[in-house]
């Protein structure tokens, strides 16, 4: 049984600036850890994330963990993350540590969709497998530096639309809604703010603001308390990732407004599951934390096995609402 952290202890702690820890490299290694070596015969996978202060990613992490263990004769894990999800140096970092120990395949989860082209250009150069799982890397980028990098992860654009065609059945025509976007440069942050969009447009709903908080709490909770105050008359806030659905939870507590705007999320972590049985966030998208990472590792063991050739795999996604 998982326990219930109360939405506002979460939040408070959250905007607290409440980061969590960065993995150090190995499956099970303390922090600051030196990995162990490879097992002969065995390939070893890096798997590179973004923040781990996101649910989402610490869910992601213990998922590719708990498949390792069960298939430890097949492959050694590495699990790298960031503490900040716009620290796209630290993870360019993290790629270039992972080039230099060797790895057979690294599966990441680009911080930037541009930025992190040239670092997996350079493992491709060094003959390690590379899977791109969860925010798509830029197609033109990809065909400027001459590299294919299969994406296995879900359809971030229908994934929104979900949750907006949902919000928009509890509206009516008219209603001013607002969009508080990821991170403008992150291929899935764009695609789900289209998807949004698209709902928007569909209900005749009216987008009066649409802002970026970089898939971060604190940032959220300040972009949505602005948007509140300059829109007043806001019905609904449509968050890009359940983070900001958590900031956006808070401003609008803050501004008196609880029950009177809706909210969406996307992503199905933990705290936003309970605070929409707790009526505080309509609904979410679950894009299954748990087995993005294992799908990009078995498309990498495939890669290394020479059983597949680079080609896109779409993952599922699923509407969350209350019970």
């Amino acid at each position: 049984m998982r326990i219930r952290t109360p939405i506002a202890a979460f939040v408070l702690i959250a905007l607290a600036g409440c980061n969590g820890g960065e993995p150090a490299a190995g499956p099970a290694a303390a922090p600051g850890a030196v990995p162990a070596p490879a097992t002969p015969g065995k390939p070893r996978i890096a798997l590179v994330m973004k923040s781990l202060a996101n649910e989402f990613f610490s869910v992601m992490a213990d998922g590719a963990k708990k498949y390792q263990s069960e298939h430890a004769g097949d492959f050694d894990l590495i699990v790298n993350g960031i503490k900040d999800e716009r620290d796209i140096a630290r993870q360019v970092a993290l790629m270039d540590e992972m080039i230099g120990q060797k790895v057979a395949a690294i599966v990441i989860a680009p911080a930037d969709s541009k930025a992190l082209v040239s670092s997996c250009r350079r493992a491709q150069e060094a003959g390690i497998a590379v899977v791109n799982i969860d925010n798509k890397l830029d197609d033109a980028v990809l065909a400027e530096q001459g590299i294919k990098v299969p994406f296995v992860g879900p359809d971030n654009r229908a994934g929104a639309k979900l949750a907006g065609d949902y919000l928009a059945g509890k509206l009516k025509a008219g209603d001013p809604v607002a969009i508080v976007e990821g991170l403008k440069t992150a291929f899935n942050g764009q695609q789900r703010l289209l998807g949004f969009q698209e709902s928007a447009k569909a209900a005749d709903l009216k987008v009066v603001d649409s802002q970026s908080a970089q898939w971060e709490i604190a940032q959220a909770n300040r972009v949505a308390s602005a948007m509140l105050s300059e829109h007043p008359e806001i019905k609904a806030l449509m968050c890009c990732n359940d983070s900001m659905a958590l900031g956006a939870v808070a401003a609008v507590k803050a501004a008196g407004r609880s029950g009177q705007v809706l909210i969406v999320g996307y992503d199905g972590i933990g705290a936003v599951r309970d605070a929409i049985q707790e009526g505080t966030i309509l609904a979410t998208v679950d894009q299954h934390a748990d087995q993005l990472a294992v799908f990009g590792l078995q498309y990498a063991l495939d890669l290394i096995a020479k059983k597949e050739s680079p080609a896109d795999r779409t993952t599922p996604v699923d509407l969350v609402v209350k019970k």
